[in-house]
């Protein structure tokens, strides 16, 4: 269920800020979010990531509907790829990848910054 709820938040929010920001954040959005959210490191990835795939992989995929394919077969001639469903899974892979990064990183920092526990010098 807080996965579920986790991939939500993570693509209003995501959504949200790349209307006004860059694309970098998105990673800012999972940081922030898995700062709030109560996951382990892996798992905080994983949710990101998923979420994030949805988004990118999604809007990408919507953008190539509606205009038969063109610009993402032009950006994967550009980039060396064939096709362009092709192109629209690369994108949603390293949006995947951008978001889980992010929550990853948020997931480390607040067990560095906001545990209760802390680790006894060795």
């Amino acid at each position: 269920m807080k996965t579920a709820l986790y991939i939500s938040a993570l693509i209003l929010l995501g959504g949200a800020l790349q209307l006004y920001f860059p694309w970098w954040s998105l990673a800012v959005a999972a940081f922030l979010l898995a700062l709030w959210f109560p996951f382990a490191p892996r798992e905080a990835f994983l949710a990101a990531f998923l979420g994030a795939a949805l988004l990118w992989g999604g809007y990408a995929g919507y953008i190539n509907v509606l205009n038969d394919g063109i610009l993402a077969g032009k950006m994967g001639e550009l980039f060396g790829v064939s096709g362009a469903w092709t192109t629209v899974l690369l994108s949603a892979l390293f949006g995947g990848l951008f978001g889980g990064l992010g929550a990853w990183t948020g997931s480390l920092a607040k067990q560095a910054f906001f545990s209760s526990e802390k680790v006894a010098a060795e």
